[in-house]
């Protein structure tokens, strides 16, 4: 017999193998947001690449770069940690992002991670986003100061206009601009804490207010963006407290400041726990004040149950057609049981409303 053709398979063709495709590499440039030389509080004239302003800085013996990355890629982060001689797990902890707050220090580099907060607008008593995070890592050394920001709010370009404005602060060195940056994310702190306690205090008026009702649901959600903003805001008290030490390699003006914003953030942290509490109070209160519509409800319906019970009652039994029954046959039976079932409702309406059951 003639052999049988093999069968196409129901795979389909074989497909190759697939190929990664070349990654495309993005200039550092790109990253970078702003990137400038300062000698004695004031900053150089001309454009600068970060290669060759901290060339700049080195050949001058004096002053220092500040760059100011947004959102930098790895390679990106590479070629900057390359150029400044940055650690490979301080470039580690970048990349990977969303870090606790904390203050690490690499020979004559120190290190500061941050958590930035942002207050999202929305309506009040709603289950939505309230506060917003980001991170801001500071390098800092005695020729540049490296600000690298993820997320879209926390934004530094107003830091760098102030201080610009004021050059006998700039002239301490990198340090002001670590107290800058550092004072600036705990203002955001305030900032974003002053406008919840403005939601808190209105979240409580409605709960105890009477007749009004709030949805606990909202209230878990706000509860949930306090805790959210107590775990990115309260873990930065440790660094700042490490960064005001007499040991830091930080001028002893710059330790004043960041000894001042550290004051700032215990503020801030103690105002959140307070928030914490509150809600906590105010869920527990929202669950007894539904309870007790409730228990109002249940005794409405009860009464209502009640009163019209008994015209059933009575319309029930004589309703069972029964031949000889009393006053069925008088005249004024139908009158007298009228009577006995609106006298009966009647003094039961009075009987709750005594007792506050309507």
């Amino acid at each position: 017999m003639p052999a049988i053709p093999p069968l196409p398979s129901f795979r389909g063709p074989r497909r190759r193998s697939a190929v990664p495709l070349p990654r495309i590499r993005i200039p550092t440039a790109r990253a970078i947001v702003d990137c400038a030389v300062y000698v004695d509080g004031e900053r150089l004239r001309g454009h600068f690449t970060h290669t060759a302003a901290l060339a700049e800085v080195r050949k001058r013996g004096n002053g220092f770069v500040w760059v100011g990355l947004h959102d930098p890629d790895d390679i990106q982060m590479t070629d900057i940690a390359q150029t400044f001689g940055l650690h490979a797990l301080a470039v580690e902890d970048v990349l990977e992002g969303s870090h606790r707050p904390k203050a690490e220090r690499y020979d004559d580099t120190l290190m500061l991670i941050m958590r930035t907060v942002a207050y999202v607008e929305h309506e009040m008593h709603t289950v939505s986003e309230i506060v917003q995070t980001g991170e801001v890592v500071v390098f800092a050394a005695p020729d540049f100061v490296v600000a690298v920001r993820q997320g879209e709010h926390s934004g530094l370009a107003g830091v760098r206009q102030e201080l610009e404005s004021d050059p006998k602060r700039l002239a301490l060195g990198s340090g002001a601009v670590l107290h800058a940056i550092a004072d600036y994310v705990v203002d955001a702190y305030v900032e974003v804490t002053r406008k919840l306690e403005a939601e808190v205090d209105a979240v409580e008026e409605v709960v105890f207010s009477p007749n009004s009702h709030v949805s606990i649901e909202s209230i878990y959600q706000l509860k949930r963006e306090i805790v959210e903003l107590r775990r990115a805001v309260s873990p930065l008290a440790t660094p700042l407290q490490l960064l005001g030490r007499p040991e830091t390699p930080l001028p002893k003006e710059v330790r004043r400041y960041l000894r001042d914003v550290a004051d700032h953030h215990t503020s801030v942290t103690e105002r959140i726990r307070d928030f914490d509490e509150t809600l906590s109070a105010l869920v527990n209160a929202a669950v007894a004040k539904t309870a007790v519509q409730q228990n109002t409800d249940m005794r409405k319906i009860s009464a209502g149950v009640a009163i019209a019970a008994v015209p059933t009652m009575i319309a029930g039994i004589y309703g069972m057609n029964f031949e000889h029954m009393p006053e069925l046959h008088q005249v004024w039976g139908y009158p007298a049981v009228l009577t006995l079932m609106f006298t009966l409702c009647a003094g039961l309406l009075v009987l709750f409303r005594r007792i506050k059951w309507l």
